[in-house]
């Protein structure tokens, strides 16, 4: 525990007393801090962040700030300087009344890891409040019969002030009448009474002003005045009352003595009593008479009837004597003011009780008689807001008149007079004490919620903090909080009034992502009370579960083939996390098959998970790729899981039947020899073929297409034996030619084609002059006729191709010539390159024909030029560019000693137009082939 009390003087006389005590516990604080009354706003209240032992930036970066559940809030914190300072006016009295000690309480919240530290502000009390009276004017009406010692009750002042501030004493202002008697209440209030300490008396001061004033205990003093105006009410004070004074004369009846002279009436005697004297007195006739003169005070009270013997004595001799009786009855004086039987009364009144409710009688007893005995009830202030909520009855009994709430005032303290007839009065006090019911449920704050919260959070995990409060007092302010639903969570209490909410268990958003949760606060009374607060709270997603594949195996068929870049199958991992957590992206592993890396063959779509083939497959290389692809997160750190695949690579009817035997050679021909004594079902040979394509797609049969004699042989549909299936005979030829169809069973089915030459003799010489004569004539036949049908071919097409050509040539000159000679515009002649105008300014003046002549024996051609033309003739043709350019590339073409032209060998020949003003040179080719 750590105490440091600051103290300063600011100026005018205005002091700043700060008291902090500070005590630490764990991660909690208690500060407590007392400042003055009516700082101005801005000044200095401590610096919390050096009394919580805390550093800036933890201030910062925990965002700490004020929770109050107030509406006002009175300081403010400067997180970047970590001072407290004043933010509101704060005035005692409007924020405690007269409650001692005053002080304020709120917390300061930090965040990351939460941490609640309790602040206490005590303020204290300056002397800003002067005594006051509720009213400026009092009036009391006396009678000036009251007797001494006689009290009358004064209002008291209200001082807001308290302590040393509030109201010390009273004063009145000096007179022979009255004097002032102070006494204090059980509670600590002061209050007044004038004490009548001389007799009044109206005839001679029928009025009085007098001046109370209240005195603070302040520095400095302050104090607040009232008048008092005594009005002194008129009495027959010279009748035998009790309230007659001393002194007073009764006339007493004369006696009558017939006798005269000495014998006649001599003096009169009075029986001996403690009230009475007599007093004889003659007139001027000499009649003697008598007084009684009032020697003590008469007490109706203590003697209410008085009875005395007056005696009437002559002078003769013997005396004689005449008596009569007196009898005094001593009329009642208003002398006694009423008195309470307690000077304070207690009761007890439910909360909200109803109206007209009875609390407590007051009584008050007059020792007067009649009229002076009767007593009026009233309350002292009878403008106070308390007349409002009580009332009470001539006979003292007290009601409730409005709405009694606890939670407003606990207590209340009225003060009741009772006034006789006659004026006199006495006070009394009424302490009401309210017995509190259970009419307020808890409330519930929120001071800080976050959410949000992580679902790695560990338990323990502080998601928020809340407030509850109840009214109430006793077990109906007693509240307990719990969860309604059976959540992962639970309430703390660390502090009167404060709960954390904390997570009980390890959170997981895959399973819930979403909690509402309830928190019940419920008081003690009965029937208990309560109030609910939900919470939603969102549980934030970590990266903490890998993709998951549905399979550790996948497997697909992908028929051979196949184009490159089609889909062969479709992963999909799952990844329960969210967002970027749950972006699953699909990576193929790095392996090899057959030593080329297996990007070569196939790859996968990063975000879809297709794998595609890259290229496409033989079924007869690559039978199955197995290989494996991981599944990857997009979380920090990335998180994955790898699946193994395997394609299987389906056979397709690709490859046609390969014959191993017999072999097929282009040069020689080969041949089965079967003897002429061959039986039936002879084997001559075996095809022997093979499928490199597996399943089906392998299986072969074998049919003869074609034989020389299908009679004598067959062909074994699965084994491919060739067998005669009859006797041989003389007749048949001795060279048979079969020709054996092997196919195999896929759709479409493939087959190939294979001869068989048998000879059918019995000795090899046969065999062989049978075979070599018809060979080379064969293959010279065949080959004559491939060339001839090839040479028709493209003779036919050059043919109609120039023909065509030329057709098109001649439209064309004929139709320009036709627009040259029907135009009348000038015509401007366009010289090509190496042309020459008749002025002969070109490069090249003359115009040459030429003749040249290839020949399909040589490399090298005969040129002859021929003489040059006229030179003013203007070579001219509507065509001459293209004609000339495709002259002078021909003419280019021809000098280039490899030409291409010198395969083909055409002959050239040159023809010579001739048109009225030009002269046009076109130089055609003609291909002539020789056959």
């Amino acid at each position: 525990i750590l105490f440091v009390i600051v103290l300063w003087r600011m100026r005018h006389l205005k002091e700043l007393c700060v008291f902090v005590f500070l005590c630490l516990h764990l991660t909690k604080a208690q500060i407590r801090y007392s400042i003055q009354e009516e700082l101005k706003t801005g000044s200095l209240v401590g610096n919390i962040a050096q009394d919580l032992g805390l550093d800036l930036k933890r201030l910062r970066s925990g965002r700490a700030r004020i929770v109050t559940g107030e509406n006002i809030q009175y300081t403010q914190l400067h997180a970047d300087k970590g001072t407290l300072i004043v933010n509101e006016r704060i005035d005692r009295e409007q924020l405690c009344g007269d409650v001692t000690p005053c002080s304020f309480t709120f917390e300061i919240l930090l965040e990351n890891p939460m941490e609640l530290h309790p602040v206490t502000i005590e303020v204290l009390d300056v002397n800003d409040n002067a005594p006051t009276f509720q009213n400026n004017h009092l009036e009391f009406e006396i009678s000036e019969s009251a007797a001494l010692g006689s009290r009358f009750v004064l209002e008291s002042a209200d001082d807001a002030d308290v302590g040393q501030n509030d109201l010390q004493n009273y004063v009145l202002t000096s007179n022979e009448y009255f004097v002032l008697k102070q006494h204090v209440n059980p509670d600590g209030s002061k209050y007044a009474e004038m004490v009548l300490q001389k007799s009044l008396d109206r005839e001679e001061q029928p009025r009085l002003s007098l001046k109370l004033l209240a005195v603070d205990g302040g520095n400095p003093q302050k104090s607040g005045t009232v008048n008092i105006a005594i009005i002194i009410l008129d009495i027959n004070d010279n009748a035998p009352v009790e309230s007659a004074t001393t002194g007073a004369r009764f006339s007493l009846t004369s006696a009558d003595d017939a006798d005269v002279e000495i014998n006649g009436l001599k003096e009169y005697v009075l029986t001996e009593n403690d009230h009475f004297v007599l007093q004889q007195h003659s007139d001027a006739d000499g009649k003697k008479y008598a007084e009684m003169v009032l020697q003590k005070q008469l007490d109706r009270e203590k003697t209410p009837n008085l009875s005395f013997k007056l005696i009437a004595v002559d002078g003769g001799v013997p005396q004689k004597s005449g008596t009569v009786i007196i009898d005094v009855t001593v009329l009642d004086a208003n002398d006694n003011a009423p008195v309470f039987n307690q000077s304070v009364y207690k009761a007890t009144v439910m909360e909200n009780a109803p109206k007209e409710t009875y609390v407590i009688t007051v009584k008050a007893i007059d020792a007067d008689y009649g009229a002076n005995n009767i007593i009026t009830y009233y309350f002292s202030d009878r403008n106070s807001p308390l007349a409002d909520l009580f009332r009470i009855t001539d006979s003292g009994a007290i009601y409730i008149k409005g709405d009694v709430d606890y939670e407003k005032v606990k207590k209340y303290e009225l003060r009741i007079d009772a006034k006789d007839q006659g004026g006199l009065t006495d006070s009394s006090k009424v302490i009401i004490e309210v017995t509190d019911v259970n009419d307020n449920a808890p409330d519930i704050s929120v001071m800080s919620f976050t959410s949000p919260v992580s679902e790695d959070s560990p338990p323990g995990t502080t998601i928020g903090i809340i407030n509850v409060k109840d009214l109430d007092s006793g077990d109906n302010g007693q509240v307990s909080c719990k969860i309604e639903q059976n959540a992962p969570f639970k309430i703390k209490s660390n502090l009167r009034n404060y709960y954390t909410l904390v997570t009980d268990s390890v959170l997981d958003r895959e399973i819930v992502s979403e909690y509402n949760i309830t928190v019940v606060a419920t008081d003690g009374g009965i029937p208990p009370l309560s109030a609910k607060k939900t919470f939603s709270l969102k549980v934030s997603d970590v990266n903490d579960n890998a993709p998951v594949f549905p399979q550790s195996l996948y497997s697909a068929f992908l028929p051979e083939n196949n184009s490159p870049g089609v889909s062969v199958l479709t992963l999909i991992a799952k990844d329960p996390d969210e967002n970027q957590n749950a972006r699953v992206s699909y990576i193929v592993e790095d392996s090899s098959i057959g030593g080329s890396p297996i990007s070569q063959y196939v790859s996968v779509n990063v975000e879809t998970g297709v794998i595609q083939a890259v290229r496409s497959f033989d079924y007869e290389q690559i039978k199955e790729l197995i290989f494996v692809v991981k599944a990857q997160d997009g979380g920090s750190p990335p998180l994955s899981s790898n699946v193994t695949v395997k394609i299987l690579i389906q056979d397709q009817n690709d490859n046609p039947p390969q014959v191993l035997y017999p072999v097929q050679t282009g040069g020689s021909v080969v041949a089965e020899m079967v003897p002429r004594s061959a039986e039936v079902g002879y084997l001559v040979t075996k095809v022997v073929a093979v499928d490199v394509d597996s399943g089906q797609n392998a299986w072969l049969s074998y049919k003869l297409q074609k034989a020389t004699d299908r009679a004598l042989f067959e062909v074994g549909l699965q084994n491919g034996e060739i067998r005669t299936i009859r006797q041989v005979t003389d007749k048949d030829a001795v060279k048979q030619r079969l020709t054996v169809i092997v196919e195999d069973n896929g759709q479409p089915s493939r087959s190939a084609t294979v001869i068989v030459n048998v000879a059918v003799a019995d000795s090899f010489p046969e065999v062989l002059s049978e075979f070599t004569d018809s060979t080379h004539d064969k293959e010279y036949n065949d080959n004559l006729t491939f060339y001839l049908v090839l040479a028709l071919a493209v003779v036919s097409f050059l043919f109609i191709t120039c023909l065509v050509v030329i057709i098109s040539v001649k439209i064309y000159r004929w139709r320009q010539s036709r627009i040259l000679y029907h135009s009348s515009l000038p015509v401007i002649p366009y010289y090509p390159p190496r042309y020459s105008d008749t002025l002969g300014t070109g490069t090249l003046q003359h115009v040459y024909n030429y003749e040249v002549c290839r020949t399909t024996d040589s490399r090298k051609s005969d040129c002859k030029f021929g003489r040059a033309a006229s030179q003013n003739v203007l070579v001219m043709d509507p065509s001459s560019t293209g004609t000339m350019q495709r002259m002078q590339g021909e003419k280019s073409i021809l000098d280039e000693p490899d030409s291409p032209l010198e395969v083909s060998c055409p002959y050239l020949t040159e023809l010579q137009k001739k048109h009225a003003n030009s002269t046009l040179v076109l130089l055609e080719s003609i291909d002539i082939f020789k056959t």
